[in-house]
């Protein structure tokens, strides 16, 4: 197949592409804040394995009942939802705070994961809808690469922020930031071109299980099970890796924030690049890159010893986190129509693909507790490449291709 050609983007999607790489930065913000302030909340907290395991399950959660508030952006529309999740996010973020018991923070993070994976789902369909076929790859990919620099900003200022006054709870604070994008997204935002031309019966309130009634249930039910075998390592690698290397190995939390920091500057290039990759090798060939070197990076993160031997995994298992992102974000928003895309993202990626984010914490917790983190996580570095494997098994080829004719695909 040629490449396409690129198109280019018109005023208003370069001030678009702009915005929701700025909204999705807090999603990568928000899930390295957990991981870099675990060891500190364990301690003030008094919270043990299982109890950490836990309290990171619960919070994770959340994503899962994500799948109610993202689905409503086939009915409320795509505007409208964003703009509540933007909201919902900066209020429950700021309250996590405020709270001393380890329950009520989960609590609180809950509701702010739920509205901030309901943020991260809706920018990605907005991406799907807004631009040129011959740029969906790259622009998903961008966008998701804010996340990712969110996670390098998170570890860089992490260790600052909790030498203050206010310890870990300064690193929620900031997520009243978003208010800002608030006030733009009034302002500024439109609607998708492919919503607004929906007729209105296409727009009413459906049931839950609707999409399992479509021709499109065996490509969510398959979806679904490529995001839970991907989650289960990606969430693990990144949330536990600072625990293990200052509980397993010894070193120095300082060290080890400064390893994360600098892993994670590292790399942005490649993550930024995987957009580009997907463009011109196609979803399926640039599947093959990112997800073995996740699985490798992994790997390597919890069996090797030593800041000099670790680094280079440590890189590869923060590109991993993000990079396998836009490659099943492409695929999730290509492969239905625009009146069942939310759904179908939602019941994909936030009710059954999220278990494997859900409940991987609680087994590597548990596993901790006999075997330590290191083999525990290592182990689920099977699951990208079995996620591979069934990429290239069931899903086609979208590069290039208008949403229209991608749906039409089996």
């Amino acid at each position: 197949m040629s490449h396409p050609v690129a198109q280019p983007l018109t005023a208003y999607q370069r001030k678009l592409f702009v915005f929701l790489g700025v909204a999705t930065f807090f999603e990568g913000f928000d899930q390295m804040a957990l991981a870099q302030i675990l060891p500190t909340l364990r301690d003030e907290m008094h919270l043990g394995e299982w109890e950490t395991g836990l309290l990171v399950a619960f919070v994770n959660l959340g994503t899962v009942v994500a799948y109610l508030l993202v689905r409503q952006a086939d009915v409320w529309g795509r505007r409208a939802v964003l703009s509540l999740t933007i909201a919902g996010y900066t209020l429950f973020s700021f309250a996590s705070g405020l709270v001393s018991s380890p329950w009520l923070f989960g609590a609180l993070q809950f509701v702010a994961r739920i509205f901030l994976i309901g943020e991260w789902a809706v920018s990605v369909i907005y991406a799907a809808e807004e631009f040129p076929a011959s740029r969906r790859g790259m622009v998903i990919g961008v966008i998701s690469a804010w996340s990712a620099l969110g996670a390098v900003v998170c570890a860089g200022v992490v260790p600052l922020l909790v030498r203050s006054p206010f310890g870990w709870r300064t690193v929620y604070f900031v997520g009243t930031v978003p208010l800002v994008l608030l006030a733009f997204a009034r302002r500024s935002l439109r609607e998708t071109d492919r919503f607004a031309a929906l007729a209105p019966e296409e727009r009413v309130a459906s049931s839950l299980t609707r999409i399992l009634h479509t021709p499109y249930r065996a490509r969510v039910l398959q979806l679904a099970l490529i995001w839970g075998l991907t989650y289960v390592c990606t969430q693990t690698a990144v949330t536990f890796f600072k625990q293990h290397a200052v509980e397993d190995l010894g070193m120095p939390d300082t060290r080890v924030g400064l390893l994360i920091s600098v892993a994670a500057v590292v790399s942005m290039p490649l993550v930024f690049a995987v957009g580009r990759l997907l463009d011109v090798t196609g979803r399926r060939r640039g599947s093959v890159v990112i997800f073995v070197l996740t699985a490798a990076g992994a790997l390597g993160s919890y069996t090797l010893e030593g800041e000099a031997l670790l680094f280079g995994p440590v890189v590869l298992a923060i590109f991993g986190a993000s990079a396998v992102l836009p490659a099943l974000n492409a695929f999730t928003t290509e492969l239905f129509p625009t009146e069942l895309r939310s759904d179908a993202f939602a019941w994909s990626n936030n009710l059954l693909g999220r278990l494997g984010y859900v409940v991987a914490p609680i087994a590597v917790g548990l596993a901790a507790e006999e075997i330590g983190w290191g083999l525990a996580v290592a182990s689920t570095a099977i699951g990208p490449i079995l996620a591979l494997v069934l990429i290239l098994k069931w899903l086609p080829e979208t590069r290039g291709r208008e949403l229209e004719d991608t749906s039409a695909m089996r």
